[in-house]
C-alpha cells in the first residue's frame, strides 16, 4: 500500500505530481465529454487546469489545455466524419475563414479591452440560453435551407465566431451551432459535425503555435490528452446516437457555466489572472 502513495506523491511528470496529474484527467475527461456534445469543454478544463498548476505562468497552463483538447477534438470530429455528417463544401471555406477570423480576433484582443466584450456577454447569454430552452425542438433532420444560403451563413459564422475565438474563446463551437441549427436550418448532428470541424482548425493553429514557443507542459498535455480522447470519443458517439434529444440541453447547459464564467471573471478577476 505504501509503495501506491509514494507513486501517487512523489512521481512527477513535468514536475507537477503524478495524482495532480490524475485530478486533471477527471477534469478533462468530463470537460471533453460537454465538449464533443454542444462544445464549451474550455469552461470546465481552463479551471482544472487553473486549480491544478496554479504555481506557473498562465500561458502555460493554457498551452498545456491546448494540448490536450486538441488532441481530444479530433477524434470526435473523426467519428462525426465517419458517420457521414460533415459536408466539406460547406466546411472547407468556413474552416479558412475561421483561421483568418482568429487572427483578426487576436490582433483585437491586443488594442481593446475583454471586459467590453464579457459584458455583451452577459447581456446576450442569458438571452440566447432562454430562446434556446423555449423555442421549438431541434430537428434531426434537415429542414430545407438551399446550399447557397447555408454557404453564406456558415462563412459568416465561421469569420465572426473565429474572430471571437481569438479574441477570448469559450463557447466558439457552442454558438457555431446554434447557428448552423437556428439559421442555417442543418439537422442536429450535421450541425454538430460543421462545428466540430471549423473548431478543429482554430484548435490545431493554437496546438502549433503553443509548440513553437515551449508555452505547454508536453507530458502532462499528453497524459490529459488520453482521457480528452476517451471523454470525446463517447461524448460524440451520445451526440450521434441521441442528436437533439442530448445536444439542446447540453447547450443550455454550456450556455448558463459560460454565463456564470464571464461573471466570476468580472468579480473575481485575481483568479483568472
Amino acid at each position: 500500500m505504501d509503495w501506491i502513495i509514494s507513486l501517487f506523491t512523489e512521481v512527477s511528470v513535468n514536475g507537477v505530481a503524478l495524482w495532480v496529474i490524475l485530478l486533471i484527467c477527471c477534469g478533462v475527461f468530463l470537460a471533453s465529454l460537454m465538449d464533443a456534445i454542444a462544445g464549451g469543454g474550455g469552461i470546465i478544463s481552463v479551471p482544472v487546469y487553473l486549480m491544478a498548476l496554479g504555481n506557473v505562468p498562465t500561458y502555460f497552463v493554457l498551452g498545456t489545455n491546448k494540448i490536450s483538447a486538441g488532441i481530444g477534438t479530433i477524434f470526435s470530429t473523426a467519428r462525426f466524419v465517419k458517420n457521414g455528417y460533415v459536408n466539406w463544401r460547406l466546411c472547407i471555406p468556413g474552416v479558412v475563414l475561421a483561421v483568418l477570423g482568429s487572427q483578426a480576433g487576436t490582433w483585437l484582443q491586443h488594442h481593446t479591452p475583454d471586459v467590453i466584450l464579457k459584458y455583451m456577454l452577459l447581456i446576450v447569454l442569458p438571452v440566447i440560453a432562454l430562446i434556446t430552452l423555449r423555442g421549438r425542438s431541434w430537428p434531426d433532420e434537415a429542414e430545407g435551407r438551399g446550399f447557397r444560403a447555408q454557404l453564406a451563413i456558415v462563412c459568416a459564422a465561421a469569420l465572426v465566431l473565429g474572430c471571437y475565438d481569438g479574441y477570448y474563446g469559450p463557447g466558439t463551437g457552442t454558438f457555431l451551432m446554434l447557428i448552423f441549427v437556428r439559421i442555417a436550418k442543418m439537422d442536429t448532428r450535421r450541425a454538430s459535425g460543421c462545428a466540430k470541424v471549423i473548431n478543429l482548425s482554430s484548435n490545431l493553429g493554437s496546438i502549433f503555435a503553443v509548440l513553437r514557443a515551449g508555452y505547454a507542459f508536453l507530458g502532462v498535455g499528453l497524459i490529459a490528452a488520453v482521457a480528452s480522447i476517451m471523454g470525446h470519443y463517447i461524448g460524440a458517439g451520445l451526440a450521434i446516437k441521441n442528436g437533439s434529444r442530448i445536444v439542446r440541453p447540453t447547450v443550455v447547459f454550456v450556455l448558463l457555466l459560460l454565463m456564470l464564467k464571464v461573471g466570476s471573471e468580472l468579480l473575481f478577476p485575481e483568479f483568472w489572472a
